[in-house]
């Protein structure tokens, strides 16, 4: 059985999960986008997941969520040995050194401020996961193919 490889955004914002979703559409990659409106819906969906069905190849984490800031998502996943290796990217609008050093300190694979236009989003988009899902090699990964 052939899986694609999937995508969880965890974004709280409806407009910025439709946006991403129409770049992620725009590109020719074949992936599965699933989207989670805070870290207990994300969690929640991990957990489903976990038993049958494939994990995420990558999280996209928006940095200010409702209710829970970003990097305290990521520390709580990385306690966890069920997800610490799924790579995350933090995907945000904040271009702050204080943010950028505290995700990387919280464990993110990666960070990246939102573009400002739609068709910078879509090139973004396509980067992101041609990196991500093609090029990169992580744990995670291994597991998965094996």
């Amino acid at each position: 059985m052939v899986t694609h490889p999937s995508i969880l955004l965890i974004e709280d914002s409806p407009g910025e999960c439709e946006l991403f979703r129409l770049a992620l559409n725009q590109t020719s990659l074949d992936v599965a986008l699933y989207t989670a409106h805070d870290a207990e819906a994300a969690f929640h969906f991990l957990e489903d997941r976990v038993h049958h069905h494939p994990l995420p190849a990558l999280i996209l984490l928006d940095l200010q969520l409702r209710g829970q800031n970003g990097c305290d998502f990521l520390k709580r996943l990385r306690a966890d040995a069920r997800f610490a290796a799924i790579p995350v990217v933090v995907f945000t609008t904040s271009d702050g050194q204080t943010d950028l050093a505290r995700c990387y300190a919280s464990g993110a694979n990666g960070y990246v401020v939102k573009p400002g236009t739609f068709d910078e989003l879509v090139h973004c988009t396509a980067d992101i996961c041609r990196y991500w899902l093609t090029w990169n090699r992580s744990l995670f990964m291994a597991e998965t193919r094996c």
